[in-house]
C-alpha cells in the first residue's frame, strides 16, 4: 500500500476516535468539521493546477489532523518538493494526539497548538491549503479585538456579524508570499450577506481570485454540519483591470455541472454571487418588485415561544386573562391551509388556536388585576425565560414586538425536492392573528390598499399568482443553506419580480 494512503488510513481512524470524545453539539458550536479524505483530495489536485511553485511551503491554519497535508504529499507533482509544513490547531484535544501522530512518521511537520489568530506571522508560506472552523458570531469570544487586529494589519474594518472563517483569511494575508496561492473551504453564505461585502471586496481588490466552486447542497459534504460549502482559489497578486473569476456549481470540482466567467467589474455591482455560474448578471429593466406594493417584515420574534405562545386550552386550563394575548399563526409546517379563515371574533378558524402574551403592564399592575398571570411570569423568571438574549435586553422582559396584522404572509425559510415548486408560501389571512418570525408580513402600500380596497377578491387573486410564480423567481434572490434549505430576507423578497400583481390591478380596473 501506498505510505500516505496508509497514513491516511490512520488519520482518519484517529479523527474518529477524537471527534467521538465530543458530542456534536460542541462540535458545531466550535466549527469543528474535518473534510472528509476524498474531498480534501479533489481540493489538493485542483489546486496543484493553479500551483507553478516547485519547492511548496504549506501553511495549514486550521490543521486537525491534517487531511491536506497527506493528500498534498500523496499528489505531489514529479519534480516538486515539499519544502516546509506549518500545521496550526487551536483544541489541544486534536493538537495534542495529532502531533504526536505525525512525530511517529517521519515527516517534517511543524505541529503547533495554538490559536491562529492570535499569533504573529514567523515564517512566510507559498501555499495555503485551509478548511477553517465554521464559527459563527455569537460564539466569538474576543470578536472586538479580532476586528481590531484585521483593521490594523490588513486595514479592512470588518463587521462583527462575519463568521470565524472571514478572520482566518484576512489575517493569513501576511503569512503568504507574493504570487503565493491560497484555497479554503468555507461557508457559501458569504456570497450574499451583508457581511460577506468586506470579504468579496478583498477577494476583489487585494489579491487576484482565480475560482469559486460552489456545491449543490443535495450534495453535502458534511454529513454533521448545517452550512453549505464553497470554495475559494486566489493568488496573492493585485488583479488585472476587469479581472475575470471562473464560477463554477455541481457536486465535483474537476467537472463542474456548470461554469462561467464573470468580469470583476460585474461583480462589484452585484450582490449575491450565488447568482453565478447558473444566472446572468442582474439589470434592471424597469419591471415592477414586490417592494413595489408591500412593506416587507419579519414577523415577531418572542424570544422563547414554548412560554408565550399558549393554546386557547392552555390559557383556559391555568385561568389566564385572554384579553392579554393575541392571536397568532402556528408555524408554517403546521398550517392547516394557506387560506386563514376567521370566526365572528376575528380569531382563526383552526382546530388549535394559538395566542401570544401581548400585555403592557407593569409587573405591579399585573400582580394586582391578574394573579394567575402573574404567577405565570414568575415561572418563566424561574425557568430563566427572562435572561434570554432577546427578553434581557427589552425594557421589560415579558413584552412582545407590536406588528400590525396583514392580509399578507409568507414563510420564508423551506425546501423542496421538486425545481418546479417553491419553498416559499404565501398564505392569506382574513383574521386577526399576527405571525411569528418564522414568516415574513407583507403590508401593502397606498397604491395595493387601494386597489385592494375597490376590489377585496384582488386579493385572494395576488395569493394565488404568488404562489405559482416559477420558484426559481424566488429561489434565485434567496439564499440556500446546507441540505437544501431555502431562506428569503425581507429585502431579497422585495426584488422579486411583481409582473403578476401588476396584471391583475391592471385587469381589475
Amino acid at each position: 500500500m501506498n505510505k500516505f494512503v496508509d497514513l491516511d488510513t490512520q488519520r482518519i481512524t484517529l479523527q474518529s476516535f477524537l471527534d467521538g470524545q465530543k458530542s456534536l453539539l460542541e462540535r458545531n458550536k466550535l466549527g469543528q468539521f474535518a473534510t472528509p479524505s476524498p474531498l480534501a483530495r479533489e481540493i489538493v489536485e485542483e489546486t496543484l493546477k493553479i500551483l507553478d511553485q516547485k519547492n511548496i511551503k504549506l501553511l495549514e491554519p486550521s490543521v486537525g489532523t491534517g487531511s491536506f497535508i497527506l493528500n498534498l504529499l500523496d499528489n505531489l507533482p514529479i519534480g516538486s518538493t515539499v519544502e516546509k509544513i506549518i500545521g496550526i490547531e487551536k483544541d489541544p484535544l486534536y493538537g495534542e494526539a495529532t502531533k504526536e501522530f505525525y512525530e511517529n512518521t517521519h515527516i517534517d511537520l511543524n505541529y503547533i497548538v495554538s490559536d491562529f489568530t492570535e499569533l504573529v506571522p514567523f515564517e512566510t508560506v507559498n501555499l495555503i491549503l485551509a478548511n477553517p472552523p465554521y464559527v459563527r458570531h455569537h460564539h466569538i469570544s474576543n470578536k472586538l479585538d479580532l476586528i481590531n487586529k484585521v483593521f490594523s494589519e490588513v486595514g479592512i474594518k470588518i463587521s462583527g456579524l462575519s463568521g470565524l472563517y472571514i478572520y482566518f483569511i484576512l489575517l493569513s494575508h501576511a503569512w503568504l508570499e507574493d504570487d503565493g496561492v491560497a484555497c479554503w473551504l468555507i461557508p457559501s453564505e458569504f456570497l450574499d450577506v451583508n457581511y460577506g461585502r468586506k470579504l468579496k471586496d478583498y477577494l476583489l481588490k487585494e489579491v487576484t481570485t482565480l475560482k469559486i466552486h460552489r456545491f449543490d447542497t443535495a450534495q453535502s459534504k458534511f454529513s454533521d454540519a448545517l452550512v453549505s460549502s464553497a470554495i475559494v482559489w486566489y493568488k496573492k497578486s493585485i488583479p488585472p483591470e476587469n479581472h475575470h473569476i471562473e464560477f463554477t456549481f455541481g457536486e465535483s470540482i474537476s467537472d463542474p455541472e456548470i461554469s462561467k466567467k464573470v468580469s470583476s467589474d460585474d461583480l462589484l455591482v452585484e450582490n449575491k454571487w450565488s447568482r453565478f455560474p447558473k444566472n446572468e448578471i442582474r439589470k434592471d429593466n424597469g419591471e415592477p418588485k414586490l417592494k413595489d406594493y408591500f412593506r416587507i417584515s419579519r414577523g415577531i420574534a418572542t424570544g422563547e415561544n414554548n412560554f408565550f405562545i399558549l393554546s386557547y386550552d392552555e390559557i383556559i386550563e391555568r385561568n389566564l386573562p385572554l384579553d392579554q394575548f393575541r392571536p397568532i399563526l402556528p408555524r408554517p409546517k403546521n398550517l392547516e391551509s394557506l387560506h386563514i379563515l376567521s370566526d365572528s371574533l376575528g380569531l382563526p378558524v383552526s382546530e388549535n388556536q394559538l395566542f401570544v402574551l401581548d400585555t403592557i403592564l407593569s409587573i405591579d399592575q399585573i400582580e394586582r388585576r391578574y394573579p394567575s398571570l402573574y404567577l405565570y411570569l414568575q415561572e418563566g423568571i424561574n425557568k430563566g425565560v427572562n435572561q434570554r438574549y432577546l427578553c434581557k435586553s427589552r425594557k421589560c422582559w415579558y413584552f412582545q414586538e407590536q406588528r400590525k396584522i396583514s392580509t399578507f404572509y409568507c414563510s420564508y425559510i423551506g425546501r423542496t425536492n421538486d425545481s418546479k415548486k417553491s419553498p416559499f408560501k404565501f398564505i392569506l389571512n382574513e383574521s386577526k392573528a399576527i405571525v411569528n418570525n418564522s414568516y415574513l408580513i407583507l403590508y401593502p402600500l397606498p397604491s395595493l390598499e387601494e386597489a385592494l380596497k375597490e376590489n377585496p377578491k384582488l386579493a385572494s387573486k395576488i395569493v394565488n399568482a404568488l404562489n405559482n410564480l416559477d420558484s426559481s423567481c424566488l429561489i434565485d434572490e434567496g439564499r440556500t443553506y446546507g441540505g437544501g434549505m431555502q431562506k428569503m430576507e425581507p429585502k431579497e423578497l422585495g426584488n422579486v419580480n411583481a409582473n403578476v400583481i401588476a396584471e391583475l390591478i391592471l385587469h381589475s380596473i
